[in-house]
């Protein structure tokens, strides 16, 4: 084998061959199986997308490159689940338009992360990281704290929908009313985001001060919602228990 591998390097056109042949099986292994993904992926009943004010937080988080130090897919090993929480299910990411999954873990995999802390705790380590977490290297991002720019929502939605993602007409028509909704509790525009994304989806003030709407709400909301939009794998980790 080994002096089959050797007269080939000799062939220059016959290895260029061989690399693309064994390159294409390869591929097609990773490939060919997203094909049959509409069957082999089972949508939770439980699972809802992310509202107006999630996404807007997503589309920052991606803005400023979180996605190069922290996963979000706990893997099947022992001392994940132990540290994280419940593996990762393929459904969890239906909806997300790309995934961030990610294998870089410079800071913690957030998968699990919404509800583990408190708002303020997610807006002061944002602003000032060293202040809650004295080791960290993680860097500051204190101009979070300006207005956020909805005018694109909408449109966002719409594109979504396209690909699948189940927001219907009113909730596309009504994105920029559901995100400043989303922060401003007790009042209609938040009891109207619950009728139209469920009671659980959390209405509150993210980053402390529900008279103004900034890209600190957003990504507070979005890292409260990561982990939440089903409880599809904590039913699982029940049924491998028992």
């Amino acid at each position: 084998m080994l002096r089959l591998h050797y007269n080939l390097e000799k062939v220059s056109m016959g290895l260029v061959v061989a690399i693309i042949v064994a390159a294409s099986i390869g591929g097609i292994v990773e490939i060919a199986p997203l094909f049959t993904i509409d069957e082999t992926v089972e949508i939770p009943e439980d699972m809802r997308p992310h509202t107006p004010l999630e996404l807007a937080g997503r589309e920052i988080y991606i803005r400023e490159g979180c996605y190069a130090c922290h996963s979000q897919m706990v893997r099947s090993l022992a001392d994940e689940l132990d540290r994280y929480g419940p593996y990762s299910l393929a459904a969890e990411s239906a909806y997300d338009h790309p995934m961030l999954w990610g294998s870089k873990r410079t800071g913690p995999d957030l998968a699990r992360l919404g509800e583990k802390y408190s708002d303020d705790w997610h807006t002061a380590h944002l602003i000032d990281p060293r202040s809650v977490v004295p080791a960290s290297i993680m860097p500051a991002y204190p101009w979070l704290m300006r207005p956020l720019d909805t005018e694109i929502l909408s449109d966002q939605l719409a594109v979504l929908a396209t690909l699948g993602v189940p927001y219907g007409p009113e909730m596309i028509e009504a994105a920029v009313a559901d995100a400043l909704g989303q922060s401003q509790p007790d009042t209609d525009g938040g009891d109207a985001v619950r009728e139209r994304y469920g009671e659980g989806v959390p209405v509150r003030a993210f980053d402390g001060d529900p008279s103004r709407l900034t890209e600190m709400d957003a990504v507070v909301a979005y890292l409260q919602a990561l982990g939440t939009l089903t409880n599809a794998p904590y039913a699982t980790t029940v049924e491998l228990t028992q």
